[in-house]
């Protein structure tokens, strides 16, 4: 408008000329200074008047935030802040967050001449936009940020993990709604556990999005989908959600479990992954919103707030890891090709009373949270027992376990096995056909 229009458009009908005629002005179209017209820029944008919801009790408020290059200190950022100090004695923004710049795998500064520079457009086409959205959200932008092919694939391959894990959640929820589910007070121990690591999760992540750190999302959500659910719970939980008849309280505390997962795990990735999360939320039963981005961060703030089983949680995991080393000598032995062919004899169990208690577990959910088939409490102290790390005067021995193995829930049991099934999976099949 400026270069276009005549000086009289912009001169105030009050304007003191000083003798001058209105037609003797002419607009300057020569730059006095790059730095002071983009450090006025609140000016034109925040105080135009055409943004009426910035304006709170009569006046104008800052700008939530100014992104830019980390360069911008001196230049864009500085103008801005003298200029509106000297004006309104106030800042124009209620924070500053800066950006290092892109670089190649080796770090070099890409350009034309280097034939080093990577299109994002390129890498949508290739990876998705989702990929490329997650490499953002993986980097501390902080920083000057290298990328390259192994990067991607790098980041391509955590993608899938994600993805994985929530097609795997979604897979065991088709014969589920939410109006099943078991209230929090109800649900198995485990399950009670792994609710209030999502929620403690998904905090991590509510913070990482304000203090505008995605690194933290991103490290905080693929962790959790990687150590706590596949390598663990999601393993774990298989028996119960496999073998224990369809509508059984067992079977439905895990996939209590499952959806409530499946939801934080949706809004909470929505910002990122925004094609991704929307493909989890269509997945999951109604009722719903009709997009998950209508839906606030499912942060599982109504839960109890109780911490006081996670030391005793800790132990027993401790404990499971020298299970699964024991486990592990058996099967590079060719003693056993599961877990589920091996039993555990436990010595001096007295020592695991206190945390069976504050967790819930019982000495019945034990076997299933070491998955093997077998738990004996009473055997005596024997050559192959090795002492506990975690449970003073506690002994571990691995034995075969004792009996047959069914062939639905793959459990070796001393019961009679008929028709190739134990007796629970018979009674599980004999209620599905009812």
């Amino acid at each position: 408008a400026w270069y276009a229009r005549p000086a009289t458009d912009f001169l105030p009908e009050d304007a003191d000329l000083r003798g001058y005629a209105r037609s003797e002005f002419e607009p300057e179209t020569d730059i006095m200074d790059v730095w002071f017209y983009s450090g006025v820029s609140h000016l034109a944008v925040l105080r135009s008047g055409e943004w009426p919801e910035l304006v709170k009790d009569g006046d104008t408020t800052p700008a939530d935030l100014y992104v830019e290059g980390h360069d911008q200190y001196r230049g864009w950022f500085q103008s801005s802040l003298l200029t509106s100090v000297a004006l309104f004695d106030e800042a124009p923004f209620e924070g500053v967050v800066t950006h290092g710049f892109v670089v190649d795998g080796s770090g070099r500064k890409m350009s034309k001449s280097l034939g080093n520079v990577i299109a994002p457009q390129d890498l949508i086409k290739r990876y998705g936009a989702d990929i490329l959205r997650l490499w953002v959200a993986s980097v501390d932008y902080r920083d000057d940020d290298p990328i390259s092919e192994e990067i991607l694939t790098r980041c391509a391959e955590a993608y899938r993990k994600l993805r994985n894990t929530a097609r795997y959640l979604l897979s065991n929820l088709y014969d589920f709604q939410p109006a099943e589910a078991l209230p929090y007070g109800e649900l198995h121990p485990l399950d009670r556990r792994v609710l209030r690591q999502t929620r403690k999760v998904a905090r991590r992540v509510a913070e990482g999005y304000e203090s505008y750190e995605f690194h933290v999302v991103y490290h905080s959500l693929l962790g959790f989908c990687t150590t706590t659910l596949s390598a663990f719970y999601l393993d774990v939980i298989k028996d119960r959600l496999y073998a224990s008849p369809a509508a059984s309280r067992e079977r439905r505390s895990a996939q209590t479990a499952l959806h409530r997962i499946a939801r934080s795990l949706s809004t909470l990735l929505a910002p990122v992954l925004a094609f991704t999360a929307e493909e989890i939320w269509e997945g999951l039963p109604s009722p719903k919103e009709q997009s998950v981005h209508l839906e606030r961060f499912e942060a599982l703030e109504d839960l109890p707030e109780d911490s006081s089983s996670d030391p005793a949680w800790d132990r027993l995991m401790k404990l499971r890891d020298e299970v699964a080393v024991i486990l592990e000598e058996a099967r590079r032995e060719k003693v056993i090709g599961s877990s589920l062919e091996g039993a555990i004899r436990i010595g001096g169990a007295t020592a695991l009373d206190g945390d069976l208690q504050a967790t819930g577990l019982g000495l019945d959910g034990l076997a299933d949270f070491f998955i093997v088939s077998g738990l004996s409490l009473s055997a005596p102290r024997e050559k192959s027992a090795r002492a506990s790390g975690v449970y003073e005067g506690l002994t571990l021995a691995f034995a075969p376990a004792e009996g047959r193995r069914c062939d639905r829930c793959w459990k070796v049991t001393p019961e009679a096995v008929a028709d190739g099934l134990c007796e629970r999976c018979r009674r599980a099949l004999g209620e599905a056909a009812a």
